[in-house]
């Protein structure tokens, strides 16, 4: 066995012991993100949707609160959006799923070896991603599908945590402009770019960080107005996610 692999094994052992606490920590974070009460407005709109429904789902147990993010805490890809849906993750309680974005994207995820099935109907459906963590730049449901600038700060604190948890992550893919607004909002607060002028958005973007940050990729967002109206193709959806899956070493 040669010296080099022999430092390879050792450096592999102590990065799996200096993990061994990490799915404890993510479940201590979902349990923060579900209890959150930050923005009383979005608490508001959660819950009268959850009550009122709509006539499709009216067998349904709205989940009503905020949705927690959902993936391999070891992923090697992140991949960020703007918020829960009103009828989606807001009724599922799974980020993406049980709406035409989620159809969108799990299926895109699946056809890249990312996700176990194509399909996410709900919390126990036994879908599993593999090397995949999904969030979010706000994790409750907003009305007209557009939280504030105040209800964005609020939650940014989650997706911090999420950032310096996912310490495996290569390739960042966001899902629309306020994703990405989102993440480069706190790289530039935590000092680790200048400007986020110099990454602008554009579908199947991709931009290279300074120092050892993720391989950045853009993407439209998979919702019903860009996918119904052609501006967001399923090709042009998996061009990107082919390119995140050669990105990753």
């Amino acid at each position: 066995m040669t010296l080099v692999y022999t430092e390879f094994l050792v450096s592999e052992l102590c990065w799996i012991m200096s993990r061994h606490g990490v799915p404890q920590l993510f479940a201590d974070l979902e349990q923060q993100v579900v209890a959150c009460t930050r923005c009383p407005r979005l608490r508001k709109h959660c819950l009268q949707v959850a009550r009122v429904k709509r006539r499709a789902y009216r067998d349904w147990n709205y989940w009503g609160k905020p949705v927690p993010s959902f993936g391999d805490p070891m992923a090697k890809l992140l991949i960020i959006g703007l918020a829960p849906g009103a009828h989606g993750a807001n009724r599922t309680g799974r980020m993406f799923t049980g709406d035409s974005s989620g159809d969108f994207l799990y299926r895109t995820l699946y056809e890249t070896g990312f996700a176990s099935r194509p399909v996410s109907t709900h919390r126990g459906d036994g879908l599993e991603l593999r090397d995949a963590y999904i969030t979010a730049a706000a994790r409750c449901a907003p009305p007209g599908n557009k939280p504030t600038r105040e209800e964005f700060e609020a939650c940014r604190p989650y997706l911090v945590e999420e950032l310096q948890l996912l310490s495996r992550v290569q390739v960042v893919i966001a899902l629309g402009r306020l994703a990405l607004d989102s993440y480069l909002t706190i790289l530039q607060g935590q000092g680790r770019i200048e400007k986020r002028s110099v990454y602008p958005f554009g579908h199947a973007v991709q931009h290279c960080l300074p120092g050892s940050l993720p391989v950045l990729l853009c993407s439209y967002h998979p919702s019903r107005q860009n996918t119904q109206t052609g501006r967001l193709t399923p090709s042009m959806f998996l061009q990107v996610f082919r390119s995140a899956r050669r990105l990753l070493r």
